[in-house]
């Protein structure tokens, strides 16, 4: 079973609750989480998870990391510090992450987000509470949500509710299912009455991009090197032409004297 998240934005009314829930969750001090809103543009930091974002007036929708189904911040993390779980959750181990922050270049959503005040920075992100999961309970978000605009379950489960909801109430919702297929799918997949290009979600349905990024990520390491070998190279032929220069200005200095010792 790959579980995911259903978000029906006609059901959200932005009280914030689960971006409160999230916070606790991941032991973030809940008023450093609401300032983070007002600091940074999307809502979302290193104190803040996930964030809801107003799509149009009255119109509210949660933000946070998609848990795509062939994740591109996988496939661009040189150190395996980011995985995708059989149970769906992307999730990442601080324990090897070397703060490169390739990941957030390649995000399709730009969901990824640095430490910039710690010393030792790493990547943070919304990990689905995978180890609640894990012992058999939902996400913390979802078991905060007073409206039920949030829905925990199996994907392909989710994704019929999803296609009963649009057939159920056409007038109510658009005939898309946001995340059953962009970006190769995603384990978060919206319903909604309004476009939600707002979130970040592209007009047209792009395939995966990992394959984009991989080729780039293994030949990293080859040109880490060529460039650590040509600064090595320069680093000695400079030293090089020193030494000489320093041995040459001796002989300089005595010839110099000699021909003032003529005069």
């Amino acid at each position: 079973m790959s579980y995911g998240i259903l978000v029906d934005t006609t059901k959200c009314t932005s009280c914030e609750e689960c971006v409160m829930a999230c916070a606790a969750e991941h032991q973030i001090d809940p008023q450093r989480a609401i300032k983070e809103k007002a600091i940074n543009k999307d809502g979302l930091s290193a104190y803040r998870l996930s964030n809801i974002a107003t799509i149009s007036p009255g119109h509210f929708a949660r933000k946070s990391c998609m848990h795509c189904l062939e994740p591109s911040c996988v496939s661009a993390c040189l150190v395996g510090g980011i995985t995708k779980s059989p149970e769906g959750p992307v999730i990442y181990d601080p324990e090897k992450c070397i703060g490169c922050r390739y990941c957030m270049i390649a995000c399709p959503f730009h969901i990824p987000r640095y430490e910039w005040d710690k010393n030792t920075p790493l990547m943070v992100k919304c990990d689905m509470c995978f180890e609640r999961i894990s012992q058999g309970n939902i996400p913390a978000c979802v078991d905060a949500c007073p409206n039920g605009a949030l829905k925990f379950g199996d994907r392909d489960t989710l994704l019929k509710e999803a296609n009963s909801k649009i057939q159920n109430q056409p007038d109510l919702y658009l005939n898309h299912i946001w995340g059953e297929k962009e970006f190769g799918g995603t384990s978060v997949i919206y319903v909604s009455d309004v476009e939600l290009s707002a979130l970040g979600w592209p007009k047209t349905n792009p395939k995966s991009i990992p394959s984009l990024t991989e080729p780039l990520v293994h030949i990293t390491p080859f040109i880490g090197m060529t460039v650590a070998v040509g600064l090595l190279g320069i680093n000695w032929t400079i030293k090089r032409r020193m030494k000489l220069a320093a041995q040459n200005t001796p002989d300089k200095q005595v010839f110099n004297n000699e021909e003032n010792s003529d005069d």
